[in-house]
C-alpha cells in the first residue's frame, strides 16, 4: 500500500518538505489556499528578502537541491552601515569566505515548487483549510474561488501554512490544554524597492545587506539578481516623531527620508508612489505547544513564528524538515513516536530563535553603527580566531553553525555577560587586542557557570 501525506501550505517549507517525504517514497499532496505562485508577478511588498545561511544550505543538500537553488541566491559577507552623514562602516558576518544570501521569497518559493512538482508532489491550489479533526485526520477546505467545500482524509497531515495557520486554529487550538500565544512588537514594517541603475547595474554593493541605524528604527537594504534592493523601513507605528502614525501626509514623507536617510534619498526615485503602492505591515511572534496531535504536525512558522531579524525564520524551518527527516529514518516512520520526539526535541529551539531575533533587532537598531560595540566585535573575533574551541561568536554559532538555537542562546548570553565587563575596563580602547585582555576573557570562561 502507497504511504500517502497531505500538506497544507505550499510554500517554502511545505514544498521544502514535500520534497524529502517524495524522497522517501510517500506519495504528497499538498493544499494551497492561494493561487499557483509561478503564475504570479512578484512585487516588493510583504517579502521581506530572505538571508539563506548554514542551516537552510544544509536542509537543502540533505535534499539533494541546493544546486538549484544557487543561481538565484547572492552572498553577502557583511553589514555596511551608512551613518546621517554618509560614511559607510563595513563590519564582517563571520571569517573570510563566510556569508548569507539574499534571496527572493517569491523567487525561492516558485523554485521550490517547481522541484516538488517535478518530483512528483501533486498541489492543489485556492484550497483553504477551514476545518480540521486532527485525531481521525478529517480535512475541510473550501476553493477560493467557487466556495465549493470537499472533505478529504489523510493519516498524515503537516500544517506548513504559515504564522496564521489554519491548521493550528481550526485543529489543534480547539484541544485542551493548548498553550498558545500571539504578540506583536510595537514596530511595523514597510517596503520600498531601489531599481537597478539605467544600465542594470546596482547603486549600493550587492554583496552586503546595507542598514540604516538610526536608534529607534532603521532601514535596511538587501540585493536582487535583478540589480535592485528589496528595501525595509522598520519603526514603530506611534510616538511623538519618528513613527509610520506621523508620516501623514507627502511632504513629511519626503522631509523624513531627505533628513534621516539623506544618502537613500539621493538614490530612491519615486519614493513617494513606491511608499504608497505598499502596505504598513505588522510583525508577531507566535508560540505554541504542543505542536502535534493524532495524525497531525506544525511546522516552520505555523510551530515558532518569529520577527525577521536574525534572517532565521526560513532557516529555521527548514531546519524543522531536515530534523523531521532524521527522525522518520530513526524512528523508521513510526510518526506516533517520531511527532513526540520532533516537539521535544525542536520547541526549546523555536523559543530561542525568537529569543534571538528579538535581541538582535536590538544589535541592528540601536548598536551596529556604536564604537564600543564595534570593538566588542573586534575583541570577539580576535578571541575566536585564537581560541575557536573556547569561543565562538553568538551570530556565527546562529547563522554558520548547526548548533541548536537553544545551546547557541544560552552560550551567548554567557559571552555577552563576560563582554559587559571587558568593555567597561579602563583603556580598554588601547590594549583590546593585548594579552592581558585575552587572559581575562579566557579566565572567565573557564569559570563560567555550566
Amino acid at each position: 500500500m502507497e504511504k500517502e501525506v497531505t500538506i497544507i501550505g505550499a510554500g517554502l517549507v511545505g514544498s521544502l518538505w514535500a520534497v524529502y517525504l517524495v524522497n522517501a517514497g510517500y506519495k504528497v499532496r499538498i493544499y494551497e489556499s492561494r493561487s499557483d505562485i509561478r503564475k504570479a508577478e512578484i512585487k516588493a511588498g510583504k517579502s521581506i528578502n530572505l538571508a539563506l545561511s548554514d542551516r537552510g544550505w544544509n536542509a537543502l543538500k540533505n535534499a539533494e537541491i541546493d544546486q538549484q537553488i544557487k543561481p538565484i541566491a547572492i552572498p553577502m559577507s557583511g553589514r555596511i552601515m551608512h551613518s546621517l552623514e554618509g560614511e559607510l562602516t563595513f563590519q564582517p558576518y563571520g571569517k573570510e569566505n563566510q556569508a548569507i544570501y539574499s534571496v527572493s521569497r517569491g523567487d525561492l518559493n516558485k523554485k521550490m515548487v517547481e522541484i516538488a512538482t517535478q518530483k512528483g508532489a501533486e498541489i492543489f491550489y485556492n484550497e483553504k483549510c477551514i476545518d480540521l479533526d486532527t485525531h481521525n485526520g478529517i480535512i475541510t477546505f473550501e476553493n477560493t474561488k467557487t466556495k465549493q467545500q470537499q472533505t478529504i482524509h489523510s493519516k498524515l497531515i503537516f500544517g506548513a501554512d504559515g504564522a496564521f495557520s489554519k491548521v493550528r486554529y481550526a485543529g489543534l487550538q480547539k484541544l485542551p490544554r493548548f498553550n498558545y500565544s500571539q504578540n506583536y512588537i510595537e514596530d511595523g514594517y514597510k517596503e520600498l524597492l531601489l531599481p537597478a541603475n539605467e544600465d542594470g547595474s546596482y547603486k549600493l554593493d550587492k554583496n552586503a545587506l546595507h542598514i540604516w541605524p538610526r536608534g529607534r528604527f532603521m532601514l535596511i537594504a538587501l540585493p536582487n539578481d535583478d540589480g535592485s534592493f528589496t528595501c525595509t523601513l522598520f519603526m514603530p507605528y506611534e510616538g511623538d516623531k519618528n513613527a509610520f502614525e506621523s508620516l501623514d501626509t507627502d511632504e513629511k514623507v519626503i522631509e523624513f527620508f531627505k533628513t534621516t536617510f539623506p544618502d537613500f534619498y539621493d538614490i530612491m526615485p519615486n519614493l513617494l508612489e513606491d511608499w504608497h503602492k505598499h502596505p504598513l505591515s505588522g510583525l508577531a511572534i507566535i508560540r505554541c505547544f504542543p505542536w502535534s496531535n493524532g495524525t497531525t504536525a506544525l511546522i516552520g512558522d505555523a510551530a515558532h513564528a518569529t520577527v525577521p531579524f536574525y534572517g532565521q525564520g526560513m532557516n529555521s524551518g527548514f531546519e524543522d524538515c531536515f530534523v523531521l527527516n532524521s527522525l522518520m529514518e530513526e524512528h523508521n516512520h513510526n510518526w506516533e513516536t517520531i511527532f513526540k520526539s520532533y516537539e521535544k526535541l525542536r520547541k526549546p529551539d523555536g523559543d530561542a530563535i525568537q529569543d534571538l531575533s528579538l535581541h538582535n533587532y536590538y544589535v541592528m537598531r540601536d548598536y551596529v553603527a556604536d564604537p564600543k560595540f564595534l570593538l566588542q566585535k573586534k575583541i570577539e573575533a580576535r578571541i575566536f580566531e585564537r581560541h575557536p574551541e573556547k569561543w565562538m561568536p553568538l551570530y556565527s554559532q546562529v547563522t554558520f553553525s548547526d548548533i541548536r538555537y537553544s545551546e547557541a542562546w544560552k552560550v551567548g548570553m554567557q559571552q555577552e555577560a563576560i563582554m559587559k565587563d571587558i568593555i567597561s575596563l579602563p583603556g580598554i580602547e588601547e590594549k583590546w587586542d593585548s594579552e592581558e585582555i585575552e587572559q581575562i576573557i579566557l579566565e572567565k570562561l573557564d569559570n563560567k557557570p555550566e
